[in-house]
């Protein structure tokens, strides 16, 4: 859906109302009709697409998240889950439940007492986390965190393997003096995005520098801050790895405020693949979160007919290449 509001140049709402046929909604004909082209031209299907009519004798797959609201991620891989079951005309419940225990506790009963095909237990932060008891009862997988004690099947993001890949790009780019804005440090991602830049460099023979090395706040706050204190240090960054493309946005912001040409004199690097990211200018170089892609592999996961508890991975983090991280030497 994504791609065809993109194709399109609308909203996923109004591509979402226009597919369900919502006439009482105020969309002109030309907007409706650029819509249908697009779903044409891209070959899409809405899950609706050739499928029964729902029945309450219909099979179920129960997604509880802690968060929702607080980050587009969580729907994203709800996404994946819906896309993926439906192939096999199976329905999603969705529940969040601020991690609240008891609650958890409460949904988890409700599911069993209604024979779910599995439960899919996510966090909105790639964790490590303490599942509750009662979820062992079920064909269960973990979204995006994971289970020290490795009771639990779970699939996470390669977040090292991401933050090294970037940096290779960046390296292979011809860039050498790469300086990286962390988020914040109590969060694994940013530890680990960090371990794969420092990893990439020594790879490639290149000292890691602490003086290009400067914590953010996973904001465009942070990364402004930031962006502002690596380009007064001593040595002059040719291209800044974010750790996340909201910090990107800040860093835009403090190299234009210093007349400085992203993608010409400076390059950028950012980290998710937030849909701002291709609308900044130039368009920002970033790696892929792969939410929507572990949603769909927990569903098809949960539904195959040999389930392995013991199943741990990772999924690849590929590097999405745009023009900020272009520098034409002269």
């Amino acid at each position: 859906m994504k791609d065809v509001a993109l194709r399109a140049g609308v909203s996923q709402s109004t591509v979402s109302f226009v597919l369900n046929g919502m006439e009482g909604m105020r969309i002109s004909a030309e907007t409706r009709n650029r819509v249908m082209r697009a779903v044409t031209e891209l070959g899409y299907r809405p899950r609706s697409a050739g499928r029964p009519p729902a029945s309450t004798g219909m099979r179920v797959i129960g997604v509880m998240f802690d968060e929702i609201a607080t980050s587009p991620f969580a729907s994203i891989s709800i996404e994946g889950v819906q896309e993926e079951a439906w192939k096999e005309d199976v329905l999603v419940e969705v529940v969040m439940t601020g991690g609240d225990k008891g609650y958890e506790a409460a949904i988890l009963r409700k599911w069993a007492a209604d024979r779910v095909e599995g439960v899919i237990y996510g966090s909105i932060l790639t964790r490590k986390v303490r599942p509750p008891d009662a979820l062992a009862k079920h064909r269960s997988v973990l979204l995006n965190c994971y289970d020290p004690e490795k009771r639990f099947a779970s699939i996470v993001p390669a977040e090292r393997r991401g933050g090294e890949m970037a940096t290779r790009f960046l390296l292979d780019a011809g860039h050498r003096s790469i300086a990286f804005i962390s988020g914040e440090p109590w969060m694994e991602a940013s530890d680990q995005r960090m371990e794969g830049y420092e990893r990439a460099l020594r790879q490639a023979g290149h000292p890691v520098d602490p003086s290009l090395i400067v914590e953010g706040n996973f904001l465009p706050s942070g990364g402004r801050e930031a962006t502002l204190r690596l380009m007064k240090g001593a040595i002059r960054p040719d291209a800044i790895f974010c750790a996340n493309d909201l910090m990107a946005v800040g860093c835009y912001e403090a190299l234009k405020e210093l007349g400085e040409q992203i993608g010409r004199s400076i390059a950028v690097m950012g980290y998710d693949d937030q849909e701002i990211a291709q609308h900044l200018f130039p368009a920002l170089s970033t790696v892929l979160l792969p939410h929507r892609e572990m949603g769909q592999w927990c569903a098809s996961f949960l539904l195959e007919g040999s389930w392995d508890a013991s199943r741990q991975e990772r999924l690849e983090c590929p590097v999405v290449p745009r023009a900020s991280h272009l520098m034409i030497k002269t």
